[in-house]
C-alpha cells in the first residue's frame, strides 16, 4: 500500500491517508479481503502518530471501506462498485459545478471551458 503524505497539503494527515486508501480501493489496487498494515506498522512507516493512523482506519471502517477483525487486523471490505462510482460521480459534479460558477463570474465562453477540460483531462497541461 503506497501512501504519500504532504506537509504542504491543506488536508490533515489522517484525511490524506483515508483519501489515498479509498482511491486505491476504488481503482482496484487494493482488493476485497486484502489485509492492511497494522496501525502501528503504518504509523512507523509513515513516521506519524499511531493516533493519526487509528483515526484514518476508524473513518475508513465507518465509511464501509475497511473491516476490523479483532485479533487479526484490518481488511479491505467488499465494495459495491456501482455505489462507489456513484459517490465519485457526485464529487466530480460538485467540483465541476464550482468550476462552472467561477467561469460564469469571469464570463468565460462555454467553448473555452470545453477546451480547458479537454486539456486538463488529457493531461496536456503538464
Amino acid at each position: 500500500m503506497d501512501i504519500i503524505l504532504s506537509n504542504a497539503s491543506g488536508k490533515p494527515i489522517y484525511e490524506q491517508i483515508t483519501d489515498q486508501v479509498k482511491e486505491q480501493i476504488m481503482s482496484g489496487a487494493l482488493a476485497a479481503g486484502e489485509a492492511l498494515p497494522s496501525m502501528r506498522l503504518l504509523a512507523k512507516e509513515l513516521r506519524i502518530s499511531v493516533i493519526t493512523t487509528k483515526r484514518a482506519y476508524e473513518e475508513l471502517e465507518r465509511d464501509g471501506f475497511l473491516e476490523n477483525v479483532p485479533g487479526k487486523g484490518c481488511f479491505v471490505a467488499p465494495q459495491n462498485r456501482e455505489l462507489l462510482r456513484e459517490a465519485q460521480l457526485r464529487k466530480v459534479e460538485e467540483k465541476l459545478s464550482q468550476a462552472v460558477e467561477e467561469a460564469r463570474k469571469g464570463a468565460f465562453p462555454l467553448e473555452e471551458l470545453h477546451e480547458m477540460l479537454d486539456i486538463l483531462y488529457k493531461g496536456e497541461y503538464l
